[in-house]
Formats: C-alpha cells, structure tokens, sequence
C-alpha cells in the first residue's frame, strides 16, 4: 500500500508544480504585462523595482492558482491511471478506492490550512507592499504619479490638470494648476506651456519648475481680487505626503482577518454596515479550502472519465473552474451589497462542488 501510495502521489505532485508554476508566471505577466510595460517604457522605472513588482504580485495570484493547479494535477493524475486501466487493477486486487483517494484528501486538506495561513498573511503583506513600490516610483520619479488627461486633487491647496506627460524626459506639458480659495471666492488659477519635477532630496516634496505662461496673483489693496502675471519660469513646492497616504492606505484585501475583524467592529459601532469586511474574512478562508473541494471532486471525475488524453482532462478542469468561480464571484457581490449573509454566500461554491464530489466519492468507493 505504502508503494502504491506514492505512486500515485508522484503522479499527481509533478503536474501540480508544473501547473502552478506556469499559471502564477502566465498570470502574473500577462495581468500587469500593460502596466509594467508602461512602467518601464513610458515611464523610465528601472528594472530591479520591475522585479520587485512580479514578486510582490505573486502571492496574491497564488490564491488563485493553487486551487486550479490542484484540479488540473488530480484530473491528470487519476485520468491517466484509470485511462490505463490500473484502477480496474488495483480494485481487482481488493483495495478500497477510499484508501486510494484518502491520503490525497488528506493532501487538500493540508494544503487548504496552509492556504488560509497564507492569504491572510503573506498575500495581504505582498499585496500591500506591491502598492508601496508603486507609490515610492512616484517619490523616484514623480512623474510616474500622474496621468495626463485627469484631474489630480492629492495635494491640500492645489488640483492639477496635465494635458500630456512625458515620462522619458521626465517633463510636463500644458499645465492648469488651481487653488480654490473658499466659497463665493474666485479660484486662483495657474497655466503653464510646460514643466518638470525636481526632487528635493531628503524631504517628501517635490519642486514643481513651470515654464512660459501666466499666474494670478492676489491683489496687495484687495486679496480677492487677481491679476495676471506672466512669467518665464515660476517654482511652486508640492507636499507628496498626502499623495503617500492615499497610496498607502490599506484596502481591504490587504487586511488580516484581525485587522478586519477590528475595523468591522469600529464600523458597527458606527451604525456601518460591515458587510464588505466580513465577506472579506469569508473570501480569504472560501479560496482556502477550494483547494481541498477542488482535491475531493477532481478525484471522483478523474477515475471515472477513464481518459488519459491530457486535453480531454484539461478541457474538464476548465469547465469546472467557469462554473465555480463566476457563482463564487456573483454570489460575492451580492454579500458585500448585503443581500446574502457573507457567512452563506462565500461558502455556497464549496458547499455544491464538495457535495457533488462527495457524491461521486461515495458511489465509487461503494461500488
């Protein structure tokens, strides 16, 4: 039995790392593959903080791929081996197919409760460090901070609007700055044919350097009134720590359980609904244990599809996963909006898919 045992686990641990490998790279590139090229194209970032960008990614796609890997490795794994047809052979030789499948579950399991462990911990950290990068990109290069074409209100007395940057040379183009100056008081307003950062070593500020255009400048008799001034070149300094701590802020997928746990309790307290964080907690955990639902139904099918062709088996995880994960997801929105009891709605997935390979489980074993 011990042989057999690990037999069967050398048939399933290759493809799973395999899978895993290649579906967490695919992922991970061809998710951000648009963004980091713009990082670095457009936008000069070097490529140690790039590498920096796919590892601080990586876990949180994880969550993902590991579930899926799992599936895809058990289908492989027991398709090839009843394909072959020594399951016949190893039920005509007297063994329960339980015993066959039990140490694999026990696999899931395992693997569920590290998972958990891990999506609360090392993908929220991951997550939010990634976040971080972005943000210490934009102190770099604070160029790298701004989009053309918006308006960008990070700043306490200023809303920028940039008709076009130019991330290479580091140089901005056809500028607005205004500086509301309170109701029923005219807006203070900047224009500029162009301009550059400078940072200012040292310090979370940048120097704003803007060059040919015009500034209203209060009136010395009559502060609320302006008039135009034009000028060649004209400094203005930016605090960046504001725009820090709207970066840097903690979403809530990058919360621990804890930390969501504490602010669903301040929300409450409130008079909040909390239904956001609490599905939040749900998710975390329902990801989880999708690894051992996965592990349960995967095996059932892959023993009695009886097919070793690799496409074949495949085709069927895929069918699975667009089953699961757009009712997973669905069923997601409906808990945060607070129509189903995120306590419900996260698990009802893993309740359908662990209840159909139960099925399937006990109709093999018994017969």
């Amino acid at each position: 039995m011990k042989i057999l045992r690990n037999y069967i686990l050398k048939e399933f641990i290759g493809p799973l790392l395999l899978c895993l490998g290649t579906l967490t790279f695919l992922m991970v590139l061809i998710g951000n593959l648009k963004r980091i090229a713009d990082l670095v194209i457009n936008k000069g970032v070097d490529i140690f903080s790039v590498v920096q960008i796919f590892i601080y990614l990586t876990p949180y796609i994880v969550t993902y791929t590991l579930p899926i890997s799992i599936l895809v490795a058990i289908l492989l794994a027991f398709g090839r081996l009843s394909g072959d047809n020594e399951v016949i052979a190893i039920r005509a030789s007297g063994i329960n197919l339980f015993k066959l499948i039990l140490p694999l579950l026990t696999i899931g399991l395992a693997l569920s409760l590290a998972l958990a462990v891990f999506n609360d911990q090392a993908a929220s950290y991951a997550h939010f460090a990634y976040r971080r990068v972005l943000q210490e990109m934009g102190i770099k290069n604070p160029t790298a901070a701004f989009e053309e074409g918006v308006f960008i209100d990070s700043f306490q007395k200023y809303v920028l609007f940039i008709y076009h940057v130019d991330q290479k040379k580091n140089r901005l183009n056809n500028i607005r700055i205004y500086e509301p100056q309170g109701e029923d008081k005219p807006t203070r307003t900047i224009v500029a044919r162009a301009g550059e950062f400078i940072t200012i070593p040292g310090k979370n500020a940048i120097k704003l350097k803007l060059i040919d255009g015009t500034s209203d400048e209060p009136d010395p008799e009559n502060p609320t009134n302006f008039y135009k001034l034009n000028f060649r070149t004209y400094f203005m300094n930016l605090d960046m720590a504001q725009m820090q701590d709207k970066v840097v802020d903690k979403k809530y997928k990058e919360m621990t359980i804890r930390e969501l746990k504490k602010e669903a309790k301040k929300l409450k307290n409130e008079g909040i609904s909390p239904a956001p964080l609490i599905t939040k907690i749900h998710e975390k955990l329902a990801l989880a244990f999708s690894c051992f639902v996965f592990m349960l139904l995967g095996s059932s099918l892959g023993i009695i599809t009886r097919r070793r062709e690799k496409t074949i088996n495949i085709g069927i995880a895929v069918l699975i996963i667009i089953c699961y994960y757009p009712l997973y997801i669905g069923l997601v929105a409906m808990a945060i909006e607070g129509a189903i009891p995120a306590t419900l709605a996260c698990w009802i997935p893993n309740i359908i898919f662990a209840g159909v390979g139960g099925y399937l489980t006990y109709k093999l074993c018994a017969s």
